[in-house]
């Protein structure tokens, strides 16, 4: 039998080599990821916000962005890619490579409403994405015009049920969190008829309840919470589990007897699913230095959201899925559906 010896090589000898070859790459290459992962971040960060400019969830990222940035020693940039009520954005950072350089502020809408809201989403909320942490919610209140004749949870809705019908509440949109608000309250409170008046954002609502256009509204406390100082408006309960800490003596709902009412917004950051877990981690012990410090803190705050603290990968994940979970339903019932 005739052996080839071209370059010196057996045929057995020459696929050894391709083997030796070969895995010293593999070796090479996963040495180099790990490196990539020891220097990282190397470059700018972009945070993606599925929303417009100047709103509640981008002066969030803009905070944390700024202050993650010094702590890690790169530029966080923060980036609006708005629509589809925040499923554009959301997809984006799904579809990004997941190295950690593109990441989401997240929100209720785009993690645990659009999902049973819109028909279809591009995305999903749970398998797509890599939870870092969580950053903060912002309490709502229901909150009624002055000349509503009622001064608790209880008997505005014992005035609701005597006129079916009668009473209007806004929201910011069809499928909002606020609209949603509105759904839960009235399922809880025994199933309430009344006419969900839907606008485009808080301002609007506010301006038509402020003037008795409409009776009532579900909102986020940076919204009502100076209409409800100025006397225009009547707040009648926190929409959290605990008190609102900017109005320590208004009950919540749950203390008026509406048992697991809770609806309120919250933030957290995410990255493209299989993001190494020591860049999460990273990430995530990025994100709790920051929300330690005094002027972050005190910026949060001050925008009307509470931070919150010790919520890493795991809790973020569980966190979400109990959102889901909670939604889906109340969702269902109320009707609410996006082609």
């Amino acid at each position: 039998m005739r052996t080839s010896k071209r370059n010196g090589l057996t045929g057995k000898n020459k696929k050894k080599t391709q083997h030796w070859f070969l895995g010293g790459l593999l070796v090479a290459l996963a040495a180099s990821g790990v490196h990539a992962q020891e220097q990282y971040p190397s470059k700018s960060v972009r945070m993606i916000v599925s929303f417009s400019a100047g709103g509640p969830t981008d002066i969030v990222a803009r905070i944390m962005s700024a202050k993650m940035g010094e702590i890690l020693g790169q530029q966080f940039v923060v980036e609006n890619r708005t629509g589809a009520g925040g499923n554009l954005g959301a997809d984006v950072v799904a579809k990004s490579p997941n190295d950690g350089y593109t990441l989401l502020m997240a929100t209720v809408s785009t993690h645990a409403i659009n999902p049973g809201l819109y028909v279809k989403i591009p995305y999903d909320p749970v398998k797509d994405f890599a939870p870092v942490g969580q950053v903060g919610v912002t309490p709502t209140m229901l909150g009624i015009n002055p000349a509503i004749p009622a001064n608790d949870a209880k008997s505005l809705i014992a005035l609701v049920k005597a006129n079916p019908g009668k009473y209007t509440y806004g929201s910011s949109g069809v499928g909002s969190i606020l609209h949603l608000c509105g759904a839960q309250f009235a399922t809880l409170a025994g199933g309430l008829q009344m006419t969900h008046v839907p606008y485009r954002g808080s301002a609007p609502m506010m301006s038509d309840l402020i003037s008795g256009q409409i009776s009532m509204a579900f909102d986020a406390t940076p919204s009502i919470g100076p209409q409800v100082d100025a006397g225009k408006v009547r707040a009648l309960g926190g929409g959290m589990a605990k008190r609102l800490r900017t109005m320590p003596n208004l009950p919540t709902m749950q203390e008026q007897g509406l048992q697991g009412y809770e609806c309120y917004t919250w933030n957290a950051i995410m990255a493209p699913a299989g993001t190494p877990q020591p860049i999460v981690e990273r990430l995530s012990a990025a994100i709790q230095k920051a929300l330690q410090d005094a002027s972050v803190f005190k910026n949060l705050q001050e925008a009307g959201i509470d931070p919150v603290l010790e919520r890493g990968p795991r809790e973020t994940e569980a966190f979400i899925k109990a959102e889901l979970a909670k939604w889906a339903p109340i969702i269902k019932a109320s009707g609410a559906r996006v082609e």
